[in-house]
């Protein structure tokens, strides 16, 4: 089991930057129902940030008075990755209420109960034993706080689900050889999008783990969905 996790973090890695500009591609409006939900805690709340640094770094440019008494911890597995969420964190001046450290999502190294909320954006699609992952976000959970998890999902909408099919294994792989001249990254990518599990069947393994008044939210015909649980 241990070698299947570092062949998976292998791959992860070497991913990671095909993940990033697909995921940056993806229009920011996805991003907004989240930084929505996450404005709507208390003044003062620790947010905990699971996944790539640099999409960490979006909701920090949205969230409003981050250095009233917030503080924002962001853990990821990639220290390329995380460097970047550094550098951007760096130029929004918030270097100073926002750390970065070097985690697994497995086996986050917080206490129990350390943040008001947790967040994951197209990232949990690469762990391999997701229910570890959902079950340590429930774990450093306040009572009352919220996991939120925005990823690629299945499109549901007729003719757009032959047309992304279509898209995701014959463009954007030939898009990578032709890019990045890494053809197996974002092969990598949409495998692993198709292999991931669908919204419903997600929603069960969250309520699995603990989280109450679980739901999903499609967007764009499915091509992701923003999904929340609470800690209650």
């Amino acid at each position: 089991m241990a070698q299947d996790q570092d062949v998976s973090r292998r791959d992860f890695v070497k991913a990671a930057g095909a993940v990033s500009a697909v995921a940056a591609a993806i229009p920011a409006v996805h991003g907004a129902p989240a930084v929505q939900k996450v404005r709507a805690a208390n003044d003062q709340v620790q947010y905990g940030i699971i996944g790539t640094g640099s999409r960490g770094s979006y909701l920090l440019k949205h969230l409003k008075g981050i250095d009233n008494g917030k503080c924002v911890a962001v853990c990821d597995i990639n220290p390329d990755m995380r460097a970047v969420g550094q550098e951007r964190a760096a130029e929004r001046g918030l270097d100073g209420v926002v750390t970065f450290e070097q985690g697994n999502a497995e086996e986050l190294a917080y206490p129990d109960r350390s943040f008001d909320c947790v967040t994951i954006a197209f990232g949990i699609r690469n762990v391999p034993r997701i229910e570890r992952a959902i079950a340590q976000a429930h774990r450093v959970l306040k009572l009352g706080g919220r996991f939120l998890c925005l990823e690629f999902s299945s499109v549901d909408v007729p003719g757009l689900d032959a047309l992304y099919e279509l898209y995701s294994f014959q463009v954007i792989p030939r898009i990578g050889d032709a890019v990045a001249g890494d053809r197996d990254a974002y092969q990598y990518l949409v495998e692993s999008i198709r292999k991931f599990p669908k919204p419903k069947l997600f929603a069960t393994m969250i309520e699995a783990s603990g989280f109450r008044r679980v739901s999903f939210t499609p967007m764009t015909g499915g091509v992701v969905a923003l999904h929340s649980g609470w800690r209650l």
